[in-house]
């Protein structure tokens, strides 16, 4: 799935939309995405100008609009086109190693369950296959609008 595509499904616009490429997805169970940082993001002018690091709160972004991209893929009648996906929990986060310019940040989504309009996540992001960040988040649907 390339950006057009990924536009069709996130309302995350630049500077926000933190998803660059789709490379794997098996609906109801993984999506495999990538984020191509370069020293032109906006966060490296303030964070940190001397030693741009990508912040960890940017990361852990990054990893909830590609849960919302595998929820979208699993559910489209439900997560399609016109639903907005809301970030409502995170557990277990973590981080080993920062982000720099000329990473390209993997991200990795694999579905947990859910209940009603809320669904759970187990996420991973990595760099040429070293950790970097790992959290379980929960995100809720809601129509557009709503």
């Amino acid at each position: 799935m390339d950006i057009q595509a990924i536009k069709e499904f996130l309302p995350h616009r630049y500077p926000f939309l933190l998803v660059d490429r789709v490379l794997e997805c098996e609906p109801g169970k993984r999506l495999l995405a990538i984020k191509n940082v370069t020293y032109n993001e906006p966060f490296f002018q303030g964070h940190f100008p001397r030693v741009p690091i990508m912040p960890g709160v940017l990361i852990i972004e990054a990893l909830a609009q590609t849960t919302g991209l595998l929820a979208s893929e699993t559910a489209p009648d439900v997560l399609g086109k016109g639903a907005t996906y809301y970030l409502v929990g995170l557990d277990k986060v973590r981080f080993k190693r920062p982000v720099v310019p000329g990473d390209q940040l993997r991200l990795e989504a694999t579905y947990l369950r859910h209940k009603r309009n809320i669904w759970a996540f187990a996420c991973r992001a990595d760099v040429e296959g070293e950790f970097v960040a790992s959290a379980e988040i929960m995100c809720a649907a809601a129509e557009q609008g709503s």
